[in-house]
């Protein structure tokens, strides 16, 4: 056993590590990237072959601003700090972003008492900058967008996701904490001095003790919460799949725009709706859409195109339904089942359940890669307590 860095499976099992952190995402990697260090033994457990394989490889890699989330809640503060956090990053440590600017537009008048709505909640949570655009002001930043008014979000952008994982990957590296792939936990057992846990490999399975348990692992969360004897009904932990596609625009229609643009959300969607996005080379797609699954898959139905046209011919109205393809798909592991209101995310140091040293982040969604940096803050301090 030596890829674990312990010596021999006999003495893996002798030792004790200070902090295990379950998942490889850009959540789990940024949490390893805080705690690491302090002469500690953390460990990072992956069940794919390399890090950030699922949600947080298939998504928008939009800087978020903090727009849509309540005051006061973990979306909302950790997606602020988050937004600072992760421009300082890419600045110092080259990881590259582009701060492309964001419009919400409005194609009615219903729509433009929205834009209000939504400024004033984005200032109660700390955004800077907004601005609410006429017309003519909208025409003039998009000469291609058809719109009534819009509110300007001068800090959204965009990053590059895998390179912020490596950045975090490299920085818990540095500090001392060891990663190992295809390693699935598949048990979870108190003890009095903190948590047995089973990994199953490709060809044997094994367990140690952990003094401090991270569960950073995404889809699976739920599931790995529920391992130590937790009721994840009970406690509000299960998680729906939810699936988001995207499709790309081809030809010279990529260009239409310079910035991301967005709808208004309505109130029935479990996100924001089909917005326009750029990537780092300028690359421009729609999406992404909003269906409930049972089962994870990352297939793009080509038949769901004139659903993605018909939500943003309305504003781009040059865009043909010829001009789209399949691009990419991702899944949000979402609290909220289908119709129900927006949940928090979770992170939560679980003394109140018995359960001293297991700190569970659950239903870790969007705004998750923004809020990456100011989550690992956050359990940073929660681990300090623990240690």
């Amino acid at each position: 056993m030596t890829v674990w860095g312990f010596g021999q499976k006999s003495k893996a099992m002798r030792e004790i590590v200070d902090v295990t952190v379950i998942g490889a995402g850009v959540v789990g990697l940024a949490v390893a990237s805080e705690v690491a260090g302090k002469k500690r033994r953390v460990y990072v457990l992956e069940k794919n072959d390399t890090f950030g394989q699922e949600t947080s490889s298939r998504n928008s890699q939009v800087i978020h601003a903090g727009l849509y989330y309540p005051p006061g809640s973990l979306k909302a503060r950790t997606c602020v700090e988050g937004n600072r956090m992760l421009y300082a990053i890419g600045v110092r440590n080259g990881v590259a972003f582009k701060k492309l600017t964001k419009v919400v537009i409005a194609t009615n008048e219903w729509e433009v008492g929205k834009l209000e709505a939504l400024r004033k909640n984005g200032m109660d949570n700390g955004v800077k900058g907004l601005r609410l655009l006429s017309r003519h002001e909208t025409k003039k930043l998009e000469p291609n967008v058809k719109a009534i008014a819009a509110l300007f979000v001068p800090s959204t952008g965009i990053i590059d996701g895998h390179g912020l994982m490596k950045y975090f990957l490299q920085k818990a590296k540095d500090k001392g904490a060891q990663v190992v792939y295809r390693s699935k936990v598949t048990g979870i057992a108190k003890t009095n001095t903190g948590y047995w846990v089973e990994v199953q490999e490709a060809r044997e399975r094994f367990n140690f003790l952990t003094r401090t348990l991270i569960n950073c692992a995404g889809l699976g969360a739920d599931e790995v919460a529920a391992m130590p004897g937790i009721d994840i009904t009970k406690a509000g932990y299960r998680l729906h799949y939810c699936k988001g596609e995207y499709f790309s625009v081809s030809g010279g229609k990529g260009k239409l725009v310079k910035r991301l643009v967005y709808p208004v959300p309505l109130p029935e969607l479990a996100g924001v709706g089909i917005h326009v996005t750029l990537d780092l080379d300028g690359r421009m797609r729609l999406g992404p859409g909003v269906e409930y699954i049972k089962e994870i898959n990352y297939k793009v139905e080509e038949k769901k195109k004139p659903f993605f046209y018909e939500s943003v011919k309305n504003f781009l109205p040059d865009l043909a339904l010829e001009d789209l393809e399949p691009e990419m798909a991702g899944i949000r592991p979402k609290l909220q089942g289908s119709g129900e209101k927006q949940k928090d995310f979770v992170i939560h140091h679980e003394t109140d359940k018995g359960l001293p040293g297991l700190i569970n982040l659950v239903g870790i969604e969007s705004p998750g890669l923004t809020a990456s940096p100011a989550i690992a803050k956050m359990v940073g301090n929660m681990v300090n307590e623990i240690l």
